[in-house]
């Protein structure tokens, strides 16, 4: 058994020092120099340009008493009173989205998501000189996830109520209350938030302690800490305890805050199990823990799923972080050469056309449910995960696959797309312009979302939106929130794929090729068809002419003439509406 939770390391600040921040600091700058190529060499310029602008976004999302080195002027000290409720501090940490909510279980994806990236390919960020502002970045997020974790089995999953906060479109200045702090503990469990939080702590412990898993990846950047990294180690064990030994049982968080339901659901916690275990095997030195994971992966039957890697499932991830430590650790009693071959079955199923995903007409991954709402953070994460183990793939075709179909979503979601946008706020002239972001808008009119203001206040520079629909149309609207709002999760695998490219990559990102003007030519007409647009949605209609056509044809000979004409009618729409068809 684990000791209690060493609250003593968090008042011996003096021993976290963090990165010093540069002076002056890196600013993002115009959309205009997005369109101007780079010399070329490593660092690539362009590519380190986009991976500060990513991390950037993060400070854009901060709530609370912001620091004197905030970078982002317009945004102001905000929810200083969450956790008053419950007499606790829970100020601080990050605005999941477009809106003033914050979740701890997506949060820790995204953080546990970066730590990861920055472990294997941390030299990216040393490259671009963008290493402080990462540790600013997750020592902001880690920071109030111990704030979260108030005792050794309880756990603040959401501040804010998600019906309260929808209902509201304005500034940081006036977010309504009251701001409710929702938590699971021993009694309510959530083991699906419990090991998701500690396996965000074991995998930022692991950056934090230069453990690398191989020398097949650059390895971490340059911000150890080895006060710091036990800190973070100590809450991932406590909460990894709590997760498979509360008496209440094991739950989805949502059964005992239904609250967190609307927002973030959970569909199991197999996955969290596993990923937190395997973390803290590699943080623990520990092959008992690493057996543990591998009996999760059977008794919850991992194996079965070939969906997508994302906030609410994990599971794609695992077999390339078992290989990875198998390879790393044989000790630990793990055959790579098994978790290869479960790799890329999956990964298989992604690039060869097998798996349950598709691409469109212009060729995003597309998953059919999953990509309806952000379809690009499917696609991204897949070429995250791809690009991560071809090091490790098992022969040199799959290595080549994998990579050039990883750098072919990259392409896309950087402008090699049918819109020509790149889907990066404030990255080129052609990105989009109307991020669905409460913050940034400027606007308080909660009913006329996308022209109060006409034009959007602020550049959410480095924000990844949500992405096109599967017909490959974007359409750049305020309020069509599956296509521009913004999401810590969002940025996350971009920021990894980022860090890989400054390491590796001469060349410019895509979009330093599309001049101004290139989307606006490309630009759909009408209105979208998703969950925040279903007028959009409705199929085609007979004209007026139809109409009396059908009225004046007599008889059976009339009506297989009318059959003919409705049917070559419905395959003329389709081909012009449906590129797949």
């Amino acid at each position: 058994m684990w000791t209690p939770l060493a609250l003593v390391l968090l008042t011996s600040w003096g021993a976290f020092a963090q990165v010093p921040l540069p002076e002056p600091p890196f600013l993002p700058q115009n959309a205009s120099a997005g369109a101007t190529p780079s010399a070329t060499g490593i660092p690539n310029a362009q590519w380190s340009s986009l991976l500060g602008n990513l991390l950037y976004f993060y400070e854009a999302q901060r709530s609370g008493k912001l620091p004197s080195t905030n970078r982002v002027k317009w945004r102001n000290d905000s929810a200083l009173i969450d956790g008053q409720d419950v007499k606790l501090d829970l100020t601080g940490g990050l605005y999941d989205a477009g809106n003033y909510l914050k979740c701890t279980f997506p949060l820790s994806f995204t953080v546990m998501s970066i730590c990861w990236g920055a472990t294997d390919f941390g030299k990216g960020y040393d490259l671009a000189n963008q290493t402080p502002y990462l540790d600013d970045m997750l020592r902001w997020s880690l920071d109030w996830l111990i704030k979260a974790h108030a005792a050794n089995n309880t756990l603040f999953v959401q501040v804010a109520n998600e019906k309260v906060d929808n209902a509201y479109w304005g500034g940081d200045r006036n977010i309504p209350l009251p701001r409710p702090s929702y938590q699971i503990n021993d009694t309510s469990p959530g083991t699906d938030a419990a090991a998701g939080t500690a396996a965000a702590f074991a995998a930022c412990s692991n950056l934090y302690a230069n453990r690398v898993f191989s020398n097949s990846y650059s390895g971490p950047a340059t911000l150890q800490n080895a006060t710091y990294a036990a800190t973070l180690l100590e809450h991932a064990k406590q909460l990894f305890t709590f997760a498979t030994s509360a008496s209440g049982g094991q739950a989805v968080y949502q059964r005992s805050v239904p609250e967190v339901g609307e927002a973030y659901a959970s569909s199991g916690y197999g996955d969290e199990l596993a990923i937190a275990a395997l973390f803290l095997s590699w943080a623990t030195n520990s092959s008992s823990l690493y057996q543990q994971a591998q009996g999760y992966w059977q008794q919850y039957s991992l194996g079965s799923y070939n969906g997508v890697f994302n906030w609410d499932n994990k599971t794609p991830g695992l077999p390339v972080l078992f290989a990875q430590i198998a390879q790393a650790n044989p000790t630990f009693g793990g055959n790579a050469s098994t978790w290869q071959t479960v790799a890329e079955k999956y990964f298989d199923g992604i690039v060869y056309g097998s798996g349950p995903g598709y691409q469109t007409h212009g060729g995003l991954l597309y998953y059919k449910g999953d990509s309806d709402d952000a379809s690009l953070n499917p696609s991204l994460n897949a070429a995250m995960l791809l690009t991560r183990y071809v090091p490790l793939a098992s022969t040199q075709s799959r290595r080549n696959d994998y990579w050039h179909y990883a750098k072919a979503q990259i392409n896309y979601a950087l402008g090699n797309n049918p819109m020509q946008a790149p889907y990066i706020v404030g990255a080129n002239p052609n990105s989009p312009q109307n991020p669905h972001s409460a913050m940034a808008s400027g606007g308080n009119n909660i009913s006329n979302i996308n022209t109060s203001p006409p034009h959007e206040a602020y550049v959410l520079y480095g924000a990844v939106v949500g992405g096109p629909d599967k017909y490959d149309r974007f359409f750049d609207i305020r309020a069509d929130w599956p296509e521009t709002e913004v999401a810590l999760d969002y940025n996350a695998p971009m920021l990894t794929l980022a860090a890989m490219h400054v390491l590796n990559d001469t060349a410019d990102p895509f979009y330093t090729s599309l001049k101004a003007g290139a989307y606006d030519s490309k630009k759909p007409q009408g209105i979208p068809c998703d969950d925040a647009y279903t007028d959009g949605c409705s199929g085609p209609q007979l004209s007026q002419g139809g109409k009396i056509v059908l009225g004046v044809i007599p008889g059976l000979t009339g009506f297989s003439i009318l059959s003919l004409l409705v049917w070559w009618a419905m395959i003329s729409f389709r081909r012009a509406h449906d590129p797949l068809y």
